[in-house]
């Protein structure tokens, strides 16, 4: 399973975020306690004045070659659990991010 559902021509992506990490990097697809999938994202950013969400939105976009102003943060802004939505998203989006995330499913 992956943490990614459609939404109106968009993705919703489920992310959990470690701020303050010694490197920013994506460390796979994961599941919580409660059986809820998600993408477990480290950054070296701190969490203050936004600066771990910009990291974290830097490097979806690169990983996933998507432009920063289609990536946002649609829930979760204040937490380490948040919603990132990929706007304009298509069909073979979605596809390139199901096998993208299935080489880092754990």
């Amino acid at each position: 399973m992956i943490p990614v559902t459609v939404a109106c021509g968009a993705l919703r992506v489920a992310i959990k975020l470690k701020p303050g990490g010694s490197a920013s990097r994506i460390e796979g697809v994961t599941r919580d306690a409660a059986g809820d999938c998600y993408l477990y994202v480290k950054v070296r950013a701190a969490p203050e004045k936004g600066k771990a969400n910009a990291a974290l939105i830097a490097l979806l976009a690169r990983a996933w070659r998507v432009p920063l102003r289609r990536l946002h943060i649609s829930a979760g802004a204040t937490h380490r659990r948040k919603t990132v939505l990929i706007e304009g998203a298509d069909d073979q989006l979605l596809a390139q991010l199901t096998e993208w995330m299935a080489s880092y499913d754990n």
